[in-house]
């Protein structure tokens, strides 16, 4: 059987750029309001190495391809992955860009992904009053992530992650 990830044709156009955390994140923000506007979910998420270059850039695609693994983070990890021929992107410095705070699928394999740095718009809360089923992290799992090397910011742009949540609820899009 042969994957296919179905993957949008304007998300391949991007190019390897270096970017800041700023930059990164409004970056996310753009890909999911794109994702929107493509009938896909709110979510998006970027990775990249530890001086800044983008190594990829996932969108959520459960609904497009059928498939409840194939949320934002966990198709940039796979596409990051494929890029570099490795499981562990440990070795770059991985940092992980996301619109959200990860739900309990996605922040479960940023360890084994070998992801060294992890950085969210909106909060988990933020995902659920717009009526997503985050999981059940444990409530501590920040402090999870710190114990396993994993540096965590939250928060960064979190108006324009919030008001992204907020716009998709509001035009009644598909929770899943």
């Amino acid at each position: 059987m042969l994957l296919d990830l179905n993957l949008p044709e304007w998300l391949t156009e991007i190019p390897p750029v270096t970017l800041d955390d700023e930059s990164a994140m409004a970056l996310a923000l753009q890909l999911a309001e794109r994702n929107i506007q493509e009938g896909g979910g709110p979510f998006a998420a970027l990775i990249l190495d530890a001086q800044g270059l983008l190594l990829s850039a996932g969108v959520n695609r459960v609904r497009p391809a059928g498939c409840s693994l194939m949320h934002a983070e966990m198709v940039a990890i796979l596409l990051a992955q494929l890029r570099m021929h490795n499981h562990d992107l440990s070795g770059y410095g991985a940092q992980l860009y996301s619109t959200c705070a990860p739900c309990a699928m996605c922040w479960g394999a940023l360890p084994w992904a070998g992801i060294k740095r992890l950085i969210w718009s909106a909060d988990t809360q933020d995902a659920e009053q717009a009526g997503f089923d985050e999981g059940d992290k444990p409530v501590h799992w920040e402090s999870a992530l710190l114990r396993r090397g994993i540096q965590v910011r939250s928060g960064l742009l979190p108006i324009q992650g919030q008001e992204l949540l907020r716009r998709y609820s509001d035009q009644d899009g598909a929770i899943y």
